[in-house]
């Protein structure tokens, strides 16, 4: 194999060092928080808050069903762009990219209540007066004659605290019919001269969905002096309640000309507003302050969970805010009791599943290709909770979920992420006692398709793929259900397809459902039934099977939020065989150098990673180039581990990661949950789930000196794992050696059963690429995949 020249590799790692000094990437080595700070003091909430990272800087706990935080008009809630304040709501979900949520925006003014508009009584504010960090949000409106305020919060409740000019008329606005998605029906009532309850009834995410129903109750620190209710522009004095669609609210009034400060607790529930009462009651009984240090030692515990040391300080705040970033997500749905709405619109108990929580949100299609292994490494225990509440959907509801919302299906993106998700589940070892019953609604899903009466698409396009091999694209086929099309996007269903059949063939064979594992195999081969000889990319078939749209692959259709460039490695489970399709190792090696312009990143890799890469957060198409701004090919950089050049790996990431920084913009596209937060994480640490649904971890080098992982002891019985990397650089970032427990191996993946056994993963580092990991058997191989005679791949 060529080697680059050791002058061009000096030249290029000075160069790459320099563009990671700028973008905070080294730095001589130091402690991971200041001395006498916290993690909690790293994390900076306003990270991706501006070009569409869509994430907000409000207050929230850990995967906590509130997220109380402000609201600028921006379509998924706060942009750093805007100045003016139209409500603090408490529901939000990080990264999306479109309106969801902003459930009862609450807005403290002063004087009479003119407008219902949250639009047009919006509070003017300047960041200069504007702060954040995990579980504290804190803001100086300077419109109503200068108000402050405050936000924390609980698992289920969001508190709010205002301190105000002398005034007679301190208003505390309550929106219930406004929010950032189509809200239905509300209903708002003054329960005494403390509390106010509504009931918030909306729908809607990127398109319609069903209804789903959140109920709040608001109880404030002191009696308020008036109140009344508003529906349009219709303001009534004195009104205790009313019901309605479209803006709708209700206000109530304060003297502030003694004491000025203002304290006002809302809880949640998705089950009933006795539910809201009761978690107000376990939850709401603190002061702001001691919610507020609460909330600081949730995040500190888990941000302790990984002790990075080296490094500069701005690295270190990018990456405790994207592992904060990833801890935000999925979020809490049971109250207090136990109880929570299912998706067959009825209360249940956790109980009923042997879980301690019931959780919701499900953005599966982006969540299963990072995040899930992060919090399954991280955060077992709720993740267990997190897997089992998924399997309730399909209990309940009939059908596992695609992307879950609430008590809702949303139908949201396409192919069949369900299925990864939940077999990541099974090999970490998060579904004990539940195995069959996670096989058997996977088996259901895999081999069929939702009926009509059902809300869920499931995977659309099922009969044809079986029947043909291939989910046609079809141009212009009516949505039968709201969401979504496999149709749409015929040739990436069918690569998701074939990847979700290779991961439940290793679960079916693991169980002993050995025919089935069979059957699944050979499905996942079904990525070859998409390849276009003529143009040696994958294309598009329409549904007489024939190759369709236009030849270029940079212009391709069929494909989704991507091109064939970008979906062309989408083939984890038996990148061997992709490879050997394209013409062997060293020309998938050529090409992979093309999608990266490996060339120009070696001698400019910020520049190339933001100028020559996909660089625009909804610039989906017409480009032959790498996208670290979206889902499709975010393993792509590790596709290199499998040409025997590791080294590549390892430059394509670090220039990746020049692109998260510790502003407003440093965010790579929406964050989606936690998805892109969660990709910097394990990228840093060097430890990457290469192959999604398996228990595979693609390595290269960290950008840490030493990494230490607290992990929890009924999944990983040594409690720790230690990876370390003395000297790492961006001029000294190259592979040399990796030990295990102090034994070598040239492997350049681990198990999860060696994170389980082994204590220590030591990464010896240099200026120059070595032969490490370039061996035929150091790469990841196959996995579910049928092998020459009809066996199967790997394991």
């Amino acid at each position: 194999m060529p080697w680059p020249s050791r002058n061009r590799l000096r030249t290029a790692g000075a160069v790459l060092a320099a563009a990671l000094i700028g973008g905070g990437l080294t730095a001589p080595a130091a402690q991971a928080a200041p001395p006498g700070g916290t993690l909690t003091d790293l994390v900076n909430p306003f990270i991706g808050s501006q070009k569409d990272g869509n994430t907000y800087p409000g207050a929230a706990v850990p995967f906590g069903m509130v997220q109380l935080s402000p609201d600028t008009g921006h379509t998924t809630g706060y942009g750093y762009d805007d100045d003016h304040i139209r409500g603090f709501s408490s529901v939000h979900v990080s990264g999306v990219g479109c309106g969801l949520g902003g459930d009862l925006p609450v807005l403290p003014t002063t004087g009479d209540i003119t407008a219902t508009d949250d639009a047009a009584y919006a509070a003017a504010f300047r960041h200069d007066d504007e702060s954040a960090r995990p579980g504290y949000y804190r803001v100086g409106l300077t419109s109503y004659g200068g108000i402050t305020a405050e936000l924390t919060a609980t698992a289920r409740t969001g508190r709010q605290r205002y301190t105000f000019p002398a005034t007679d008329k301190a208003n505390v606005l309550l929106n219930a019919g406004q929010s950032l998605h189509r809200t239905v029906s509300t209903k708002v009532e003054v329960l005494d001269s403390r509390t106010v309850r509504t009931a918030i009834t909306g729908r809607g995410f990127c398109q319609d969905t069903a209804p789903y129903t959140v109920y709040t109750i608001t109880r404030f620190d002191r009696p308020f002096t008036s109140y009344g209710t508003w529906e349009g522009d219709t303001v009534t004095p004195g009104s205790r309640g009313s019901t309605a669609g479209g803006r709708h609210g209700a206000y109530v009034r304060f003297d502030t000309r003694g004491d000025r400060t203002v304290e006002a607790t809302t809880a949640l529930s998705y089950v009933d507003a006795a539910g809201a009462a009761r978690n107000l009651r376990a939850e709401g009984g603190s002061s702001f302050d001691r919610a507020r240090a609460a909330a600081d030692a949730a995040w500190e515990r888990r941000l302790a969970l990984v002790r990075a040391q080296g490094g500069s300080r701005t690295l270190r705040r990018t990456f405790y805010s994207s592992l904060y970033r990833s801890f935000l997500a999925p979020n809490l749905g049971s109250d207090v009791d136990g109880r929570y709405t299912g998706w067959d619109r009825t209360v249940h108990r956790v109980s009923e599943f042997g879980g301690s929580a019931y959780y919701q949100n499900w953005s599966l299609w982006d969540t299963y290709r990072t995040q899930a292994q992060l919090l399954a490494l991280l955060a077992p225990r709720e993740s267990r909770d997190m897997a089992l509440s998924v399997l309730r959907i399909d209990k309940e509801g009939g059908w596992l979920p695609k992307w879950g919302y609430g008590t809702v299906e949303t139908n949201i993106m396409t192919g069949d992420p369900v299925t990864p998700f939940l077999t990541n589940a099974y090999q970490q070892g998060l579904l004990k006692g539940h195995e069959e019953e996670a096989y058997a609604a996977l088996r259901k899903n895999a081999d069929g398709v939702p009926p009509a009466a059902s809300p869920a698409v499931g995977r659309e396009a099922n009969a044809e793929y079986l029947r043909n091999g291939f989910a046609p694209y079809v141009k212009g086929r009516p949505h039968r259900k709201p969401g979504d099309s496999d149709f749409d996007h015929g040739a990436s269903a069918t690569l998701e397809y074939a990847l979700s059949d290779a991961m439940l063939a290793q679960m079916a064979r693991d169980l002993g459902h050995t025919a089935d594992a069979d059957r699944y195999a050979a499905r996942a081969q079904n990525y070859r039934k998409i390849f276009d000889p003529s143009t040696g990319f994958f294309r598009a078939r329409d549904e007489h099977g024939a190759f369709t749209g236009p030849a270029d692959p940079a212009k391709s259709e069929g494909f989704h939020e991507g091109t064939s460039w970008q979906y062309q490695w989408l083939v984890p489970q038996d990148l061997p065989g992709m490879l050997r399709l394209i013409g062997g190792r060293e020309a998938a090696d050529e090409r992979l150098d093309a999608f990266f312009a490996y060339r120009k990143l070696l001698a400019d890799p910020e520049r190339t990673a933001r100028e020559v890469w996909v660089n625009g957060p909804y610039d989906y198409y017409n480009a032959d180039k790498y996208n670290p701004q979206n889902e499709p090919d975010l393993i792509a950089p590790y596709t290199y581990l499998s040409t025997g050049r590791p080294w590549k790996t390892t430059d394509v990431v670090h220039a990746a990661l020049t692109l998260f920084t510790d502003t407003p913009s440093g965010m790579t596209g929406n964050d989606d949950l936690g998805t892109m937060s969660a990709w910097m994480v394990l990228s840093s640490i060097g430890v990457f789930p290469v192959q999604p649904g398996t228990d595979t971890w693609g390595l290269s080098t960290p950008v840490f000196d030493r990494v230490e992982l607290t992990l929890d002891r009924r999944y990983y019985p040594a409690g720790h794992f230690t990876i370390t990397a003395p000297g790492t650089s961006a001029s000294n970032r190259y592979v040399q050696s990796v030990r295990l427990d102090g034994t070598d191996r040239d492997r350049t993946y681990l198990t999860t059963g060696e994170l389980r056994s082994a204590r220590a993963l030591a990464f010896r580092v240099g200026a120059e690429p070595s032969g490490w990991g370039t061996g035929e058997r150091a790469a990841p191989p196959p996995v579910g995949t049928a092998a020459p005679g009809g066996a199967a791949g790997r394991r």
